[in-house]
């Protein structure tokens, strides 16, 4: 851990050995970047530090499509979609009670309103199109209200001002708040270095690199499942998606910090990649915005 437990920011991290000082304050959290910056550690630190639940974009919209994929829906998605769920004239889908009756006459049961959301993910996933922010919304909006609106960090939401907008509504709605946002910066060069080297783990969805952090002989140290690379952690897509951060990004940032969220940096290109040097950072950018003495005034493990 910290050189010396002396250390303020040891000190820090062990008085909140629940969570709830810090929890308490910030309600929840936002860690943002470019693909590749870095954010997993840094959300590592929330979740193991201070019991924050990560909430992932991508967690969300594997959860509801699994949902749809085991409801029993005997029918074609992409079928019924054209002739029974689309509604032409508003180029949008049918009102959502009338979709859960369509999908209990195919045979889907338990939580059709899941159901409803894991269908509509699971158009735009399968087909390969960009999944729209209304739906993001809906999809994130069912996800955030299973927490209560609460003690979340957000992974890759929000990623547009729309998206922002519509978290800020949410949060007011539920007398709730974000109490900081986290830019994870890197540059593209290392971005792309550690990016296209990282490998996961499909089974338990541990994180590994070719060079940084290896597997065991290419099987998971976990579970001994073989690591793969994602489709997504190709240098094409990662120049893509770095050309677009700031287009679509940006403006989300600026629009956080205009209504009062707080912005904290961190480097994602530490001199040392260790579990250690990450908490480290993460610890004193947080200190700006949760002051030490708020910290230490609670019980020292």
């Amino acid at each position: 851990f910290f050189r010396s437990r002396t250390h303020p920011l040891w000190k820090m991290a062990a008085t909140v050995s629940n969570g709830a000082a810090v929890r308490q304050r910030l309600r929840n959290v936002i860690v943002t970047g470019k693909s590749g910056a870095g954010k997993q550690p840094r959300i590592d630190v929330m979740v193991r530090c201070f019991g924050f639940q990560q909430l992932s974009t991508g967690n969300i919209f594997r959860h509801f499509v699994s949902t749809f994929r085991n409801s029993g829906f005997s029918g074609r998605l992409d079928s019924l979609l054209h002739r029974r769920l689309w509604d032409r004239r508003a180029e949008d889908w049918i009102d959502a009670e009338e979709m859960k009756a369509h999908f209990a006459r195919y045979g889907a049961t338990g939580d059709l309103n899941a159901v409803v959301l894991g269908a509509k993910a699971e158009h735009y996933l399968s087909n390969g199109l960009f999944v729209p922010d209304n739906i993001t919304n809906e999809l994130f909006g069912a996800a955030f209200a299973k927490l209560g609106y609460e003690n979340a960090v957000l992974d890759g939401y929000p990623r547009t001002l729309e998206q922002a907008k519509y978290l800020q509504q949410l949060l007011q709605q539920n007398e709730s708040k974000v109490g900081v946002a986290v830019l994870v910066e890197n540059d593209d060069a290392t971005i792309l270095e550690r990016t296209t080297g990282r490998r996961v783990c499909p089974a338990c969805s541990a994180t590994y690199h070719t060079v940084y952090k290896p597997s065991k002989d290419g099987l998971c140290k976990k579970c001994d499942t073989p690591v793969i690379q994602r489709l997504d952690d190709t240098e094409e897509v990662l120049r893509s998606r770095l050309n677009e951060f700031w287009t679509k990004t940006g403006p989300m940032i600026e629009y956080l910090q205009s209504t009062g969220t707080p912005l904290i940096t961190v480097s994602g290109n530490l001199p040392q990649l260790n579990d250690e040097a990450v908490q480290e950072s993460v610890m004193s950018s947080l200190s700006k915005v949760v002051p030490l003495s708020h910290l230490e005034a609670q019980s020292i493990l």
